[in-house]
């Protein structure tokens, strides 16, 4: 951590326990909380208007998700495939299977600035093989690869304010990469943006802000970890866990006209997989919500244009 990088500390929000919290997303349209529990094949959404939380079960695994233009439904990536949720029946759409017959699933995902669904796949193996992949699912639900190297575990996909750059990582190099990210969808000059420097934890998944910089969650390093458009450190915030796996940037307006949108609350989910008993009993909120007060503000989260067969 440099000299000059600012440090505070998140506390707890929701005691909620997951197995593995994940896939953090603020809906800026009804000012709720979204994430999701991968192993728990479970959706969970929160509303700080109220307090409440509710939450559905998935058909399988749910690793990631976006927002869609109907507010009606949302993108779902599951382990196996992608699929349209209707959040009023419960009814879930299948829309395409992804690398059928391997050993892998889908992993972190992020809308681009576009429109499209921008995700990456993980080794299922434990062994952690570089079998993966990074997909893009355009607006008309065809899939395509994207030329990017083979990933172990796929995370860290954000895009920057203006949809220029695409960040990315594969979790166990330790490093974060970024590449030139084209209007037409075209990637060039795929370079490493920061590597990590502290002993412990690697990249997990990211969020940017309206300044630009890059919001890293780093599983095993208890901490969110802020990096400017130049790749250096210019804030942390310390989590009370030792795993927090993704965040976003939300949070209800305050002080702003109405429909305005303060952006300024980090969510930040995390995971009790891989600790055992004696980690969990001294890791009391493992798997809960924590949040933090930022003096940065968020960019609002791009909606997925793409819609099911039936609403066309």
């Amino acid at each position: 951590m440099t000299a000059e990088a600012r440090t505070q500390r998140a506390t707890l929000l929701l005691d909620t326990k997951c197995e593995l919290g994940e896939g953090a997303t603020w809906c800026a349209r009804t000012g709720r909380f979204y994430w999701t529990d991968i192993e728990g094949a479970r959706l969970w959404r929160y509303d700080p208007s109220d307090g409440r939380s509710d939450s559905w079960p998935m058909p399988e695994r749910l690793a990631t998700f976006a927002l869609c233009t109907n507010p009606r439904y949302l993108l779902l990536g599951l382990a196996s495939h992608l699929a349209f949720f209707d959040l009023e029946t419960g009814g879930t759409q299948r829309i395409v299977d992804v690398e059928p017959g391997m050993n892998t699933r889908v992993n972190d995902g992020r809308c681009d600035r576009a429109g499209r669904f921008v995700f990456g796949t993980k080794d299922e193996s434990g062994m952690l093989q570089r079998v993966g992949g990074f997909y893009r699912l355009n607006r008309d639900l065809s899939l395509e690869r994207l030329p990017l190297p083979a990933p172990a575990i796929s995370n860290s996909i954000a895009f920057s304010p203006d949809g220029a750059t695409m960040y990315y990582c594969d979790s166990p190099t330790r490093e974060i990469r970024a590449c030139d990210y084209r209007a037409d969808g075209c990637i060039v000059n795929d370079r490493v943006f920061t590597r990590l420097t502290d002993a412990s934890g690697v990249p997990d998944g990211s969020s940017v802000d309206s300044d630009g910089g890059l919001w890293n969650a780093q599983w095993g390093g208890a901490r969110v970890v802020r990096y400017g458009c130049d790749g250096m450190e210019t804030e942390r915030v310390e989590v009370p866990t030792a795993q927090p796996s993704c965040v976003a940037l939300g949070g209800p307006a305050r002080g702003l006209a109405a429909g305005g949108a303060q952006l300024d609350t980090l969510y930040i989910t995390s995971a009790r997989a891989e600790l055992d008993a004696a980690a969990l009993a001294a890791d009391t909120f493992a798997g809960g919500v924590f949040v933090a007060t930022l003096a940065r503000r968020g960019v609002a989260e791009p909606l997925f244009e793409g819609a099911p067969s039936d609403t066309e």
